[in-house]
């Protein structure tokens, strides 16, 4: 937390606040955005007193720094965008902004952000946006502190709280984003780091990737969306850190994956997910360390993967702890811990002497007539599983944990 804040107060000393300063309010010499930025210099500061402004489609064409009083707002009469950035160096803090306008053919936002280089959008409230922070082709730039809530119930009638195309060297920070369609979308972002926010109760996904490379995102929680996250036609991608809780729905999950290449999913926390990982045509990504508490299914392989790797990973009362209805060509399940193994350790060196093959002749059952779940906890599931156990017919042959640990990793987790 220190660390945090004495790297927060660099970055906000790094701002170039060495302009003049100009304040607006109802009873100062200026009174109205237009008014100030007409008269403004470069890198000079708008300190916006308490109260509310009009502002529609109002553009930031110059490098200026923006701070709202306590009480500062912007309100855009719901007609278009409130605020577009369209220069380097802009810098926009402590606003509150209202009705941006909302459309079936534009992109409506309510901070815009085009073609900028090293700006900043810190602590701002955003209410009910169609898009609340959009920006495209942009680099160097922090979006931190925000938060961003919506209320819509229909994908088509909401868009995203954090939305960067083809940008660069973001950062994006500690932001509250909820009742949008995603909470936060990247499509071609490269080299950007998503940390710390709290994605929650949005229509379709908590964080959405697409056709992003080289991106990290850590100690986010992602609870309650339509599903957790989607890492899509993406490589070099590391997910660290991460909680994704009670994202349930009949096709959802906490963590999607679909073609990604040289990945790394590592000290995760899924916990009460329909389906804790879907994954489908990855290769070379590294699971290890992962808690999966309580899911439907922990983890769900679907289409063609190669060289992945399950390691170290904690399997705790999932009522499925894997699913497979591919090849396991060169897959690897090692070391990791089941709940529901039963093995034994005679050699006392915390490694099961028994291999352990995760996959229940029930998932497959399940996976063709989703009706049956509801024998899930029946007598007669339980026959069928110990069968397939005593004598494997349906799971691949090396579809197998050969050292399943006996205690749990948790203690040497986050």
């Amino acid at each position: 937390m220190r660390n945090w804040f004495l790297t927060f107060l660099l970055f906000i000393i790094s701002i170039p606040f060495y302009g003049g300063t100009i304040e607006v309010c109802q009873k100062c010499n200026v009174q109205t955005l237009e008014e100030a930025y007409a008269i403004a210099e470069p890198y000079d500061t708008l300190i916006i007193r308490a109260g509310t402004y009009e502002a529609i489609d109002f553009e930031v064409r110059k490098p200026l720094t923006l701070i709202g009083d306590i009480g500062a707002v912007l309100d855009g009469k719901s007609k278009s965008y409130i605020l577009k950035i369209l220069s380097d160096d802009v810098h926009v803090l402590d606003l509150k902004l209202i009705n941006a306008g909302r459309s079936y053919t534009k992109d409506f936002a309510a901070i815009y952000v085009s073609g900028a280089n090293r700006f900043s959008i810190l602590r701002n409230t955003i209410i009910d946006p169609f898009f609340g922070i959009l920006i495209e082709k942009s680099h160097h730039g922090k979006i931190a502190s925000n938060v961003v809530e919506s209320n819509r119930l229909r994908e088509d009638d909401a868009g995203n709280g954090v939305h960067a195309w083809h940008c660069t060297d973001l950062t994006i920070e500690d932001n509250e984003l909820s009742g949008l369609r995603d909470g936060i979308y990247l499509e071609f972002v490269e080299e950007s780091l998503v940390t710390g926010n709290n994605s929650h109760n949005n229509i379709r996904y908590g964080l959405h990737f697409m056709f992003s490379n080289h991106d990290k995102y850590l100690d986010n929680t992602f609870r309650e969306n339509g599903a957790g996250v989607a890492v899509m036609f993406s490589k070099f991608i590391e997910m660290r850190r991460n909680r994704f809780v009670q994202n349930w729905g009949t096709a959802s999950y906490g963590l999607l994956l679909k073609e990604i290449y040289d990945a790394e999913v590592v000290d995760n926390t899924f916990e009460e997910n329909t389906i804790g990982i879907f994954i489908e045509g990855c290769t070379r990504v590294n699971y290890l360390s992962n808690d999966f508490r309580r899911n439907g299914w922990a983890v769900k392989v679907s289409g063609g993967s190669y060289t992945n790797v399950f390691s170290r990973n904690n399997f705790l009362s999932n009522s499925f702890d894997v699913s497979y209805n591919s090849k396991m060509n060169d897959n690897k399940f090692e070391g990791n811990y089941w709940s529901s193994y039963s093995g034994y350790d005679l050699d006392k060196d915390n490694i099961g002497d028994v291999p352990y093959r995760p996959v229940k002749l029930f998932s497959y059952v399940v996976n063709k007539t989703p009706e049956t779940i509801i024998l899930l906890r029946s007598l007669f599931v339980d026959i069928i599983n110990f069968s397939e156990r005593v004598s494997p017919v349906f799971t691949p042959d090396n579809l197998i944990d050969n050292a399943p640990a006996m205690k749990s990793f948790s203690d040497d987790q986050n």
